[in-house]
């Protein structure tokens, strides 16, 4: 199994080998790539050294599987050239999400839509990948009408220079190269990704469309606020779900309880319920703070936490591998 990773010096490459060595993926030859500048420094993968490689060179490797987060532009202009040498691309940009001719792929939820002959397969937003996680198991029962989304996201989600402008700024270092138009120690900045024509985020219009794809499913109404905080790394999301049936809370979280890779955190009694703090280098959902919406029927409200680098990018593009190999889909 040759497998290549396609920004591993980067935040989220960099946690994908980590993913990739803790699930004892079966990989034979590890092929890590990074950009020109990056090109022939070493890496280490379970204990042994391994020279970065340039994507022109990776490609002509012919990997089996290219798990890519190096960003949307090099995913449009590379993910094709692995893909025509037989290469099965998992890619953890925004570049493909919402191309009808790719799947969106959460393994536990819709992993049953993948082939052989996918050899794109985008893997969904962090922010959306924690939300369908909890929402989906409710959806099959009780049915969605309408989803309202705050997100409270950590600087991880920008990147390496995010989280240096939060250290310094909390260290009281002049920065001069900052991530944000503003400070973001001690403020929440209502600004994740570019504006758009309608006044939303790309961040909050993600959020809007890859549930429904993703569950296969647009006949539920979304909207979203995402807001960027001084958190380090795990993102949290406020979410207000009307459904077309009723519930019962104990059914709720038994269903959610039952469902894998979801944890529940909902003890009021003892200050239970999910922070970044407990979610980090996890790859678990967790949820809590699950409680009805007493100003409309059928409505129900909770509160849902995850690492974003794990669960919300490197740990479902392995899981996706992990299928493909499992279902004999590679090669």
């Amino acid at each position: 199994m040759k497998v290549a990773v396609v920004g591993a010096t980067g935040m989220v490459g960099t946690v994908m080998l980590k993913v990739l060595a803790e699930r004892n993926f079966p990989v034979t030859e590890l092929i890590p790539v990074a950009s020109a500048r990056s090109a022939g420094k070493q890496l280490e993968y379970k204990g042994q050294n391994y020279t970065v490689v340039t994507l022109e060179d990776a490609v002509k490797m012919a990997p089996d599987v290219a798990l890519f987060s190096a960003g949307g532009d090099t995913s449009l202009e590379w993910a094709p050239k692995f893909a025509e040498v037989g290469t099965t691309v998992v890619d953890n940009s925004s570049a493909w999400r919402m191309d009808p001719t790719k799947k969106l792929v959460v393994p536990e939820i819709n992993g049953s839509v993948l082939t052989a002959e996918d050899k794109i397969i985008a893997n969904p937003n962090c922010s959306t990948i924690q939300l369908v996680m909890a929402l989906a198991p409710l959806h099959k029962k009780y049915k969605m009408k309408r989803l309202i989304i705050s997100t409270y996201q950590s600087v991880s989600g920008t990147g390496v220079k995010a989280v240096q402008q939060l250290e310094n700024e909390q260290n009281g270092i002049t920065n001069e190269e900052m991530a944000y138009n503003y400070p973001i120690n001690r403020n929440a900045i209502p600004h994740c990704d570019v504006f758009l024509e309608n006044g939303y985020t790309k961040e909050e219009m993600k959020l809007v469309k890859e549930p429904k794809k993703i569950l296969g499913d647009d006949s539920f109404a979304v909207t979203a606020t995402a807001v960027r905080i001084p958190t380090a790394g795990g993102h949290s999301e406020a979410v207000n779900v009307e459904f077309a049936n009723d519930f019962d809370l104990t059914e709720v979280r038994a269903i959610l309880s039952a469902t894998p890779g979801v944890i529940v955190q909902d003890d009021l009694d003892n200050n239970v319920y999910p922070m970044p703090m407990f979610a980090n280098d996890k790859d678990e959902v967790f949820v809590g703070r699950i409680r009805r919406d007493e100003s409309l029927p059928n409505t129900l409200n909770m509160w849902i936490v995850a690492d974003n680098l794990r669960k919300g990018a490197a740990t479902n593009t392995v899981q996706i591998a992990e299928y493909l190999v499992a279902q004999g889909l590679l090669g």
